[in-house]
């Protein structure tokens, strides 16, 4: 077993340009980290291209039995300790990495869904993360992004996520009002988050609905508030205004789950 030694190898090279948009565009890769997001990876049959384990990390030693059996049947590469420093994106690594294929950008939108979930510019990270994961957890499988929304594939978005970047299909919309304009034609409706309203998101039924949640500063966009057959917001009993991006999606997505199982 041969262990990488050198920050200079080409392929340790290549995981850190991964940290970069641009090469994670260009290779169709991206890095996931953490004994669970292996996990994950394997049994939801991403494309693991290589995983590299750090040779004489202590932490390896937790990676439970029956998941170092299964990653042995990928293709394994060690490093060192020194190396993997190098490389990781975490505070306190736990001494295994992969890199992954990202998903075809030539996926369909599934227009069977009770509802549909679409991203207008959201811009942090974690906030992208999170929703995919509360998308998941509702048992969302498409999320429509917008061109401007953060990438998908950034390292914190890939952590937020907690394996649900696996099971849910992202559709990036390079112009994301042409599409909505194509859903409506599906008998789909237009919801959006918006201050300008006196509907409640409990005042509308979450069947054939598009739900879109807007840039964190500016909210949605005019051209889809315009598009829109239904404005709702939370209601609030404080002073505050306004709520976290992904806590507001998480509020709205579990009045849907709250009208499914009422029924």
């Amino acid at each position: 077993m041969q262990t990488i030694s050198s920050k200079d190898n080409e392929l340790i090279k290549h995981i850190k340009k991964l940290k970069d948009k641009k090469e994670r565009d260009l290779s169709n890769e991206y890095i996931i980290e953490g004994i669970k997001l292996i996990q994950e990876a394997i049994q939801e049959n991403a494309k693991i291209k290589q995983i590299i384990i750090c040779d004489d990390c202590e932490k390896t030693e937790s990676i439970p039995k029956d998941l170092m059996y299964e990653i042995a049947k990928q293709e394994c590469i060690y490093v060192t300790n020194k190396v993997f420093d190098s490389i990781t994106e975490v505070m306190n690594p736990q001494g295994i990495l992969a890199i992954i294929e990202k998903q075809s950008k030539e996926i369909q939108i599934d227009d069977k869904q009770d509802i549909i979930l679409a991203l207008d510019d959201i811009q942090d990270p974690g906030n992208l993360g999170t929703i995919l994961r509360t998308a998941d957890s509702i048992g969302l499988t498409q999320i429509l992004v917008s061109k401007g929304t953060a990438d998908s594939y950034n390292p914190k978005v890939v952590r937020s996520t907690m394996g649900a970047i696996f099971r849910v299909k992202i559709i990036e919309c390079e112009d994301l009002v042409k599409t909505l304009k194509e859903i409506k034609k599906h008998k789909f409706e237009i919801v959006v988050s918006s201050l300008q309203t006196d509907n409640s998101i409990y005042d509308i039924n979450y069947h054939k609905k598009v739900i879109v949640i807007g840039n964190e500063a500016n909210g949605v966009k005019k051209e889809i508030q315009d598009l829109a057959d239904k404005k709702i917001k939370i209601p609030m009993l404080g002073k505050t205004e306004s709520l976290n991006a992904s806590v507001a999606t998480g509020i709205i997505l579990y009045e849907y789950v709250r009208q499914k199982l009422a029924k």
